[in-house]
């Protein structure tokens, strides 16, 4: 099938960006211009010349420009088959329309604002835009239909090179239906979110989900699954979604579970942070006022066994000479970071295995966002816990307060027990981890392991802290860290047996703070 060189186009966007550049080209290539409303007036307020769609229907837009490009001369123009339908084409005086450029009505920003009105948002569903849009891409056979400004480039190259060949209009139609449909389950989310009064829930009843396809991997969580990779349309700077590969090996399912494990957890983290994660579990966390560095040497000493092919991530720029540390002391499958230093990336290029990842910094705070677990048969829906302490929420419940240094110590590592897989216990001291209980049936277990990996690793536990992810239905547990020498706990609260438990903090001369807030992880 022969490449296209369009002689006519209709321009109809609500997104602008590129539009006088983009239609003062396709100009310079001999394509005659229609085009609409706010699209035709921009156009001609650039000094570019363009036909009304009017002028080529010969019938008005009306309804407050509901009605403009639903007539037989447009879409009979967009859905022609060459070589097909001349005969009636003549008959009825219609001519080919072979470009299409249209995005639709700006519906999901306009349902985001605050305090939007019903009839705003019924106002902003558009109906002649996607009508365009799907007869052009149903047609692609003979028409190009362009749906984002950052195709222009690229339509202008090909223009360029002899015109629109049958494998890039056949993307551009795919990329297009994507976009009616992400537009459609836009509509229909918010629809079914209102009640009969009018009122939003916050759940609509029927949700709809789209990404893209980044990767296909070699295999999944084991080798006999199949996987790939989708990402968010617009993934937010800071996300695994939005990282950058700079070099290493294809990413494997586990790989990303894991990154998105680490990074997660580092970003909870002001000062310079460094997360060590195998298996889904940060098994050694460390944060120090003299950077990634000497963050990254106290969270492998936590437990240099689990470290050994894990995932690293930090929170500040990667350095050369964390970097030469990394790779001079372990094997590790990928660190991630916001930037990478280019003496950093030399250093990594050594070894070409290892898998570097760079995601752009994050905003101070996270955007709300939706988290979601597939069970058989059905999805669940949640949204994400993004709730990060504040010292002023901690609710001391024992006789004595914890010092300004176990303070410190116990937010530590409850920001690092929030990301630890339930039932989570973490010990800490200095801010950084001592041993890591993650994953057990018996919070009392967790605690036992996270004592044994300390003690493996000859890390003294005395006069270290504890948090735990959620409350101590028993004293038992805090006897036990009493016992390992453990001298302040933060928790949650919420048993109905907390006067014991504090009691029990309080006979052995322990602090205890209560988040009021659990962080339960599976």
């Amino acid at each position: 099938m022969s490449a296209l060189q369009p002689r006519r186009a209709l321009l109809s966007v609500s997104d602008k960006h590129g539009l006088i550049e983009f239609a003062a080209q396709l100009v310079a290539h001999g394509i005659e211009l229609i085009s609409t409303g706010g699209t035709y007036k921009s156009l001609r307020a650039a000094g570019i010349a363009a036909q009304e769609v009017s002028d080529v229907t010969g019938f008005p837009e009306i309804m407050d420009g509901r009605v403009k490009t639903l007539h037989p001369k447009i879409h009979g123009g967009i859905l022609a088959r060459r070589g097909t339908d001349e005969a009636v084409m003549a008959e009825h005086g219609i001519t080919a329309i072979d470009l299409i450029v249209v995005n639709l009505y700006p519906f999901e920003q306009t349902v985001a604002k605050p305090g939007v009105g019903i009839a705003e948002a019924i106002e902003n569903i558009d109906i002649g835009g996607p009508a365009m849009v799907r007869a052009s891409a149903k047609n692609h056979d003979h028409v190009a239909i362009v749906v984002d400004p950052a195709d222009y480039a690229a339509v202008l190259a090909a223009l360029d090179g002899g015109g629109i060949d049958h494998a890039m209009r056949r993307a551009l139609a795919t990329k297009a239906f994507a976009h009616t449909s992400r537009y459609d389950a836009a509509v229909s989310a918010y629809l079914s979110s209102l009640d009969a009064s009018g009122a939003r829930d916050f759940f609509p009843g029927v949700l709809g989900l789209q990404f893209d396809k980044k990767q296909v991997m070699r295999y999944g969580e084991n080798p006999h699954q199949r996987a790939a990779f989708y990402t968010e349309r617009n993934a937010p700077l800071g996300s695994v979604g939005a990282a950058h590969q700079i070099q290493g090996k294809e990413l494997s399912y586990n790989n990303l579970a894991d990154a998105d494990a680490a990074l997660e957890c580092v970003k909870s983290f002001v000062k310079p942070a460094c997360v060590i994660v195998k298996h889904a579990n940060p098994c050694g966390v460390a944060v120090s006022l003299d950077g990634i560095a000497k963050a990254y040497d106290l969270a492998y000493q936590t437990d240099p066994t689990s470290a050994f092919g894990g995932i690293i991530a930090f929170n500040r720029e990667l350095d050369a000479a964390t970097a030469q540390a990394i790779v001079e002391r372990q094997f590790v499958e990928v660190i991630i970071a916001p930037l990478v230093s280019e003496a950093a990336k030399k250093v990594i290029a050594g070894k070409q295995n290892v898998r570097l990842l760079e995601t752009g910094p994050w905003p101070d705070e996270p955007a709300p966002a939706l988290d979601y677990k597939r069970v058989g048969g059905g999805l669940l829906v949640q949204d994400r816990d993004d709730h990060r302490i504040k010292v002023e929420e901690l609710k001391v419940v024992s006789k004595r307060a914890p010092t300004e240094a176990e303070l410190h110590d116990l937010v530590f590592a409850w920001k690092v027990a929030k990301f630890v897989k339930s039932n989570a216990i973490v010990y800490a001291r200095d801010r950084h981890t001592i041993g890591v209980g993650a994953g057990q049936m018996s919070r009392v277990y967790s605690a036992k392991i996270a004592g044994i990996k300390a003690a493996d690793e000859k890390l003294t536990v005395a006069g270290s802290v504890m948090a735990s992810d959620a409350f101590f239905p028993f004293r038992d547990g805090i006897d036990a860290a009493a016992a390992a020498g453990i001298r302040a706990v933060i928790q949650p609260g919420g048993s109905m047996r907390d006067g014991e438990v504090i009691a029990a903090a309080d006979e052995h001369g322990m602090a205890m703070l209560f988040t009021g807030i659990r962080h339960f992880r599976h």
